[in-house]
């Protein structure tokens, strides 16, 4: 039990009366009156309020939800009384929360029910759990509150931000995948593998006409090729150190690798290609490829708990565990946030990848270093971080051109724009026959 603002409030009036029954001694027998009425009321309502049933309260939350985005969870209380009933509810909602919209107030007439909801955004990936429910009830009289703690337990998992996957798949439908930056590689000529035979059309080269098909039906029939499936792609994801960076207002670098990853995923397998992942520098997991719809949600399910750590990533150690372990010739692309200081590790692990499979190292551009470089160096300070930085970008770019010279393939994006640049790379190697 807990005293209410309206017995403050009475509470007050009777100190307050204390005063002039202290200027008029005939009052003080009225001022003890009050003060024993008012223990009474209060006795009175808190046994009251101790032997009324309590409310019944049901959390409504989803078991899955995504990283960073606003959902609701409902909160539906049931009034047992025969009279009005006022409570308050807070909900021990997960600590990696943003909340909006808690407490709440029920006023509930007699023997009724009622739903409100509260917003909630996780701010971090995996298994989150909610604890109970603590709800205040005002007793009959309203001079007190009678706090209980309902046990309300919930497990919710928390998996990347799919909604680019979505929209992707959503826009595929429709055929407007432009629309989010992906070009359409499709083309009516030659390709990697016969598709199907169809009529001939204008802009068709003579190598794709068909004669046999042609005197059969006596007009000209042309072969139509679409890229070669059944191909394979294995991400090798960077969990070290350095991805937990930041850019202002967005997600992790880790967190935006991972979208893109299952952006890319879901790509390759409507392509009829094969998807894996491997996870080095920190939690090592190995998701061999696997074909069709139900590999991207084994790929989530996987993934959705991991978490970038403190150690650096060992990029030697990693190309040799997928060298080892992968035999079929694959398009692995390394997720990671390069360093200059890194030039010499990762060209002896892309050379061992080299020896059997086509390499792409995606590296996440700091936005922050190149915002350092064009701040106005009106101080010494200033000055010298823009020196720095500068220093920092022209050493890193030696070392991309320097991957690029022995035979690997860099793409040197922002965050923001990595999964939309890996689809278009890949359709790029599937379309020109590199994988």
């Amino acid at each position: 039990m807990r005293p209410s603002p309206r017995l403050f409030w009475l509470l007050t009036g009777w100190l307050i009366w204390a005063v002039f029954a202290s200027l008029w001694p005939a009052l003080i027998a009225y001022w003890v009156a009050g003060g024993i009425t008012l223990v009474l009321f209060v006795a009175q309502d808190g046994w009251l309020a101790w032997r009324q049933a309590m409310p019944r309260i049901v959390r409504k939350a989803a078991h899955s939800m995504p990283v960073g985005v606003w959902r609701e969870v409902s909160l539906e209380i049931d009034n047992p009384l025969p009279q009005k009933s006022v409570v308050r509810v807070f909900d021990h909602y997960p600590p990696a929360c943003d909340m909006e919209d808690l407490p709440l107030t029920f006023i509930l007439a007699p023997q009724t029910r009622a739903l409100a909801s509260y917003r909630l955004r996780f701010t971090a990936r995996g298994e989150h759990s909610f604890a109970g429910i603590e709800i205040l009830v005002d007793s009959p009289f309203g001079l007190l509150r009678r706090r209980a703690f309902i046990d309300a337990p919930h497990r919710a998992r928390v998996y990347p931000n799919f909604a680019a996957v979505a929209k992707y798949a959503l826009l595929a439908t429709d055929n407007h995948l432009s629309q989010i930056g992906v070009r359409q590689r499709r083309r009516r000529g030659e390709g990697l593998s016969f598709h199907q035979l169809r009529e001939y059309r204008e802009g068709d080269t003579p190598r794709q006409i068909d004669w046999k098909a042609t005197a059969r039906v006596n007009k000209l029939i042309s072969r139509e090729y679409q890229d070669e499936r059944d191909q394979q792609i294995m991400f090798l994801l960077d969990c070290g150190n350095r991805m937990r960076a930041k850019e202002e207002n967005s997600l992790s670098h880790f967190d935006e690798a991972l979208n893109a990853l299952l952006l890319l995923a879901h790509v390759a397998l409507r392509q009829g290609d094969a998807v894996g992942c491997m996870s080095f520098g920190h939690d090592t997991r190995l998701i061999p490829a696997r074909k069709g719809h139900a590999a991207l949600n084994h790929l989530m399910e996987r993934l959705f708990d991991l978490e970038p750590g403190s150690n650096s990533p060992d990029y030697r150690a990693a190309a040799t565990h997928i060298a080892k372990t992968v035999h079929k010739r694959s398009l692995v692309l390394i997720l990671t946030n390069l360093r200059d200081e890194d030039g010499e590790e990762l060209h002896d692990a892309i050379e061992v990848l080299r020896r059997r499979h086509l390499v792409l190292l995606a590296s996440l551009r700091e936005t922050a270093v190149q915002q350092l470089t064009g701040q106005p160096r009106n101080t010494f300070e200033t000055a010298l971080e823009a020196a720095a930085a500068l220093q920092y970008i022209s050493a890193r770019n030696a070392t991309i051109e320097r991957l690029k010279r022995s035979g690997a393939y860099v793409l040197d994006v922002t965050p923001t724009a990595l999964p939309i640049a890996l689809v278009n790379r890949y359709l790029d190697f599937k379309s020109s026959g590199a994988l």
